[in-house]
């Protein structure tokens, strides 16, 4: 079919120009002109020649004649008025009509972009915000204006978003994109509430957030998690604070690396050295894994645990065995 066709066209264009079948043959038999991997940018309304012009003018068409001779072929075939919009990638070697079915497909160009586990949501915007890709729209400093632009007014915007890596075309504006990970959080997390174990603490999927959120900063130790989240659960029980760092990190305006004890006797809602139960809001976006991590805790009887300053943790069931491990590994330097 693809041969008859082109047959058609070098008929036609020897008919109406003069023009040599063989230059016309040779046309649809040899690759396009880029020597390397080019990017091509369809935007919406742009006529069929208007894009071959735009190819020429970036070497992917060597000239004029290549302009009529691929623009006769589309319009034949009836695919000049079928191509689809956006950001397509034109490899080395590819045929002319091979570019013309990918226009058509609408196979465009997916650009991604990573919300990290652990990430605050000022990090997350700041990602969102330096993504040339996306169409932004958003004022990047209110987060009560842009979770209202989402669609979800009212609501606090930490730890509501998915660590994920997303693939979107360019032109997506960042309310779908945050729409995008918001949903992704959401429905995860109801999914994972409705499977959690009987000896969990929170009570609702959002506390369950806020505590998964302590658990990803906590640890980089994925298979801690579980016994992480078994010592604030055992905690939360009795009605013991959480004295977790993390926590009270969050709540520090001008946090400069190091938290001293000032920090932890200066109360704020995030403090949890001051502060009985869990903090107001989650101080991250969660992993998956955490989330599942604090809705199935483990059954052991730990109520501490302190950093082996290697990303690991020694747990402990008594005060008197965690001020060991502590003198151990943070006062002594872990000789």
């Amino acid at each position: 079919m693809i041969l008859r066709v082109v047959s058609i066209v070098i008929l036609l264009l020897m008919l109406a120009a003069g023009v040599a079948g063989a230059d016309v043959a040779r046309f649809f038999d040899r690759p396009l002109a880029n020597t390397k991997p080019q990017l091509i940018l369809v935007e919406p309304g742009m006529s069929f020649r208007a894009v071959m012009t735009r190819l020429a003018h970036e070497g992917i068409l060597a000239d004029r004649r290549d302009i009529l001779y691929l623009s006769t072929y589309a319009r034949l075939t009836g695919q000049a008025t079928s191509i689809k919009s956006g950001e397509y990638r034109v490899p080395v070697g590819q045929t002319p009509i091979a570019l013309v079915s990918q226009l058509v497909s609408g196979k465009i160009r997916q650009h991604r972009l990573t919300i990290v586990e652990g990430w605050r949501f000022s990090e997350i915007m700041q990602a969102v915000r330096n993504d040339s890709a996306l169409r932004h729209t958003l004022d990047q400093d209110d987060n009560a204006e842009i979770m209202k632009a989402i669609g979800h007014p009212g609501e606090k915007p930490e730890g509501l978003f998915m660590p994920d890596t997303y693939m979107f075309p360019r032109g997506t504006t960042d309310v779908a994109f945050l729409q995008r990970a918001y949903h992704a959080m959401h429905q995860f997390l109801q999914q994972a509430w409705q499977k959690r174990a009987d000896n969990t603490a929170v009570k609702t999927p959002y506390q369950a957030l806020i505590l998964a959120s302590i658990i990803e900063k906590e640890t980089a130790a994925p298979k801690e998690r579980e016994r992480i989240a078994g010592v604030f659960t055992r905690r939360l029980k009795k009605g013991m604070r959480l004295q977790t760092d993390p926590s009270v990190i969050y709540g520090i305006k001008n946090y400069d690396g190091n938290i001293h004890k000032s920090d932890l006797e200066h109360d704020t809602p995030y403090n949890t050295y001051t502060r009985a139960g869990l903090p107001p809001t989650p101080i991250a976006s969660p992993s998956r894994a955490s989330i599942i991590a604090a809705l199935h805790p483990d059954q052991g009887t730990a109520l501490y645990f302190v950093s082996r300053g290697n990303g690991t943790h020694v747990f402990s069931n008594t005060l008197a065995e965690q001020d060991k491990a502590v003198r151990k590994y943070q006062l002594n330097g872990g000789s």
